[in-house]
């Protein structure tokens, strides 16, 4: 069975939380990158950056609806979930805009769990990840590459 470790990208592109935005996003275009894992110092795993959550900048600020009962105001919305959108909106560096403790997979998952997975929550990218340290990267076009060379 095909495993996360035959088809990941080792020693991977990454950015930090104190990164720019801006930089990441010329990295992901440069590249051709849908995501970039973000680390510490320490190499750890603290989140992922993707192209959605760069584009979430361009969104218009949602306006929370309310609604009057008894004279009291019930929101419709979670103000945290408002808080949330106001900080991805407004980021300035990766920290602030990345997707904070995003799923990842081991060396060992198989690829029918990360084409589930892809598939499922709409990912592009799965960090890989053993004994809390980033070891690599799988991307959809890995998955795509897998299937093609089985086929041939």
């Amino acid at each position: 069975m095909i495993q996360a470790k035959d088809i990941m990208t080792s020693d991977p592109v990454v950015v930090a939380q104190e990164g720019d935005i801006s930089q990441a996003t010329a990295v992901m275009i440069e590249k051709g990158f849908n995501g970039l894992p973000v680390v510490d110092d320490s190499g750890t795993l603290v989140g992922i950056i993707c192209q959605s959550d760069i584009i979430a900048q361009q969104k218009k600020l949602p306006l929370p609806s309310f609604f009057t009962f008894l004279d009291g105001l019930i929101s419709l919305r979670s103000m945290k979930a408002l808080e949330k959108e106001v900080q991805k909106i407004a980021a300035t560096t990766v920290g602030q805009a990345m997707t904070a403790n995003p799923v990842w997979v081991s060396r060992d998952t198989g690829i029918e769990t990360l084409a589930a997975l892809m598939v499922d929550n709409n990912f592009h990218t799965l960090p890989v990840v053993e004994d809390g340290r980033l070891v690599g990267v799988v991307g959809k076009e890995d998955v795509l590459r897998t299937l093609v060379n089985s086929s041939e």
